[in-house]
């Protein structure tokens, strides 16, 4: 029986969230990343930036992207969860076009960078992640859709009609 002070929000099953469970590594990785680009991008701006000024501009780009997304996924609520969606897919092609671009043109990176080489330097991290991170996301919305409705007894996309 619940005690008197509990709400039915707390005695309910907990619903489905992307900083939870896998979701949980999924956040440390990205903020460890985030940590890793943010800090390798101010050292390449501030004390080499003559040497390749674009390359070191997009390593500063991933690295405001890896905080997006581990803000979205650790927060989990369905704006965080879109922003952090849209940090991933912006993520993954960048690590596909910055990976292309510095396979076929070497010159154009003269110094490693987070997604050159397909994030080679970060042992190919940068091109799985986003990856798992949107599996992960659409794992846990699939699920708290799941749960919505065992919860509602209705189907929530017939409901909004």
């Amino acid at each position: 029986m619940p005690e008197p002070h509990e709400s039915a929000e707390t005695s309910a099953p907990e619903r489905p969230h992307t900083g939870h469970g896998f979701g949980r590594l999924l956040v440390a990785v990205y903020g460890l990343l985030a940590l890793a680009a943010t800090g390798r991008s101010i050292l390449q701006i501030t004390e080499y930036f003559d040497r390749a000024p674009v390359p070191f501009l997009l390593s500063a780009l991933a690295a405001l992207i890896y905080l997006v997304a581990t803000f979205g996924l650790a927060r989990g609520d369905r704006a965080s969860v879109r922003l952090a969606t849209i940090a991933l897919v912006v993520e993954l092609a960048g690590v596909l076009v910055v990976g292309t671009w510095s396979q076929a043109q070497p010159e154009a990176f003269p110094e490693k960078t987070v997604w050159s080489h397909f994030g080679q330097g970060y042992g190919y991290v940068p091109l799985l992640l986003p990856v798992l991170g949107l599996w992960w996301i659409r794992r846990t919305s699939r699920a708290a859709a799941a749960s919505d409705l065992d919860a509602s007894g209705t189907d929530p996309a017939r409901s909004a009609d």
